[in-house]
């Protein structure tokens, strides 16, 4: 049986995984939870930049160190999730721009962001 020393010390050096838990419990409610559809958008990259977090968490390798040729055996940390995380980065920001623009094109049209409002007036229409 587990003691509460053991699983405070699993707690204290996996708080990375908590962290990215509650970012993505924390973007998951902006997206569904709110109807102002900036906080939507905001929602959507709070949960987005948890995955990141995610994805880098798991390849950091204990003891690891950069892939660079050296003369000794070493451990190596893999390269290909950072940049892979770099690549949704980019993709994260331009999701985020189209994102605004549509936003800012739907309150010229409609006159609000907020979504209740939006779709009462498509009722009427």
């Amino acid at each position: 049986m587990i003691d509460i020393i053991d699983m405070v010390d699993v707690i204290l050096t996996k708080y990375n995984y908590i962290i990215y838990i509650a970012l993505m419990t924390l973007g998951f409610y902006g997206m569904i939870g709110k109807t102002n559809l900036i906080k939507k958008l905001i929602g959507m990259s709070v949960f987005q930049y948890s995955i990141f977090l995610f994805y880098i968490s798991i390849a950091d390798v204990e003891g690891g160190i950069a892939p660079i040729l050296i003369e000794r055996e070493a451990t190596y940390v893999n390269p290909l999730p950072h940049v892979l995380i770099l690549t949704a980065i980019v993709v994260a920001v331009s999701t985020l721009a189209v994102g605004l623009s549509l936003v800012v094109r739907i309150y010229r049209e409609f006159g609000s962001i907020d979504e209740s409002k939006i779709l009462l007036r498509l009722k009427d229409d």
